[in-house]
């Protein structure tokens, strides 16, 4: 029998109670049955071929980072199956071998690791982000490095519905069922702002709709700080390689599009188009091809949300409007603000059957 630091992964001897380095209370490590002997999922093997977790002393195991299921990385996180995976990651649901929790792990791709600017900043957001714990944010819980250059970060594994499902599934939303998404998410952005991180790749598919303890939706903002590139050229001809250079780009702000400095109101831009699209089920701004969508925020005014939904209250629109503006001097300067007014507008309406109404219960 063992202790080990459930924050920092030290261990220590059996007469040890806190960590000396953090200060968090140990926690015992059973010792481990035979490693040939265990599934993916902690669970004995039979009829099938044991496979070995950790190499033999002296020999490096090769990792395929589209392929761990099964695998240990540095003999701590039991790998046990995939989730999903992107052009820069590749993520899975793991398991602490020690303590049995789960969590979500996002294995990122060898280009991307190769990239020294890209991990620079992993490495420096990543020992913020490990401070951003928050309810409506799924924080980074460990960088980890493999001894063959396989790196990994460690968050919560949340379960629910991804906002772009949900879209997709609902279509339109109800003014009264967005305000408290929109307010959750601004409260988690703020305080990732606090601590100096800008997320820079706000989306539906970086939104999970998931469960609170009372069994209420909830919010919960996904992927910060694992140091995608999220700038394009300054030359509106360099757009045309968007699809290598920006992934997917419908949410992101002018100034990100012209490659500029960005600071909290990027973010502020990108939920304001996704509050828009939550209300409409379409985005502001209209486009034969990405390309073009890129140019017309750009460029145009978005379009009315009031042509495409007239029950919105002015009030609101004039918030969207604000939000989205091209100009990120003339937006809200945080997206706590932005969600205050919306909430406010959304309630212009007044009397006890309008918007705010709704939302509490009234």
């Amino acid at each position: 029998m063992s202790m080990r630091c459930p924050a920092c992964g030290n261990a220590f001897g059996d007469e040890a109670k806190f960590c000396t380095r953090d200060g968090t209370r140990l926690q015992a490590v059973a010792a481990q049955p035979p490693a040939a002997a265990i599934g993916s999922a902690g669970a004995p093997l039979s009829g099938t071929t044991p496979r070995a977790m950790t190499p033999p002393v002296g020999v490096t195991k090769q990792f395929n980072p589209a392929a761990l299921a099964g695998q240990v990385l540095e003999g701590r996180y039991s790998i046990l199956k995939k989730l999903g995976e992107g052009g820069m990651s590749y993520v899975y649901l793991g398991e602490d071998i020690a303590t049995k929790a789960q969590y979500a792990i996002k294995v990122l791709s060898p280009q991307l690791v190769k990239d020294g600017n890209a991990m620079a900043r992993l490495r420096r957001e990543a020992s913020l982000g490990m401070r951003l714990e928050h309810p409506n944010v799924c924080h980074i819980v460990r960088l980890g490095e493999t001894e063959d250059g396989v790196v990994y970060v460690v968050m919560p594994f949340v379960q629910g519905e991804i906002l772009s499902d949900r879209n997709n599934r609902r279509g339109q939303l109800p003014l009264a069922e967005v305000i408290p998404f929109v307010q959750q998410i601004a409260a988690g952005l703020q305080v990732a702002h606090e601590l100096k991180i800008i997320h820079r790749d706000l989306k539906p598919e970086n939104i999970m709709i998931a469960k609170d303890a009372d069994g209420n939706d909830k919010a919960v903002v996904m992927d910060f700080g694992l140091a995608k590139e999220r700038r394009a050229g300054g030359e509106l001809e360099k757009l045309t390689a968007t699809g290598i250079i920006l992934g997917t780009p419908e949410f992101m702000s002018p100034e990100q599009l012209r490659g500029k400095p960005l600071d909290p109101r990027t973010d502020v831009y990108s939920l304001t188009l996704m509050t828009y699209e939550m209300l409409t089920s379409k985005l502001p701004f209209e486009g034969k091809n990405q390309q073009e969508m890129m140019i017309a925020r750009l460029r145009n005014d978005p379009i009315s949300i009031r042509s495409r939904r007239p029950d919105i209250p002015e009030a609101v629109e004039k918030v969207l409007n604000k939000g989205m503006a091209r100009n990120a001097d003339d937006r809200y300067p945080t997206t706590v603000e932005f969600a205050n007014e919306l909430t406010a507008a959304a309630g212009s309406t007044g009397g006890s059957g309008g918007v705010m109404g709704k939302l509490f219960g009234r």
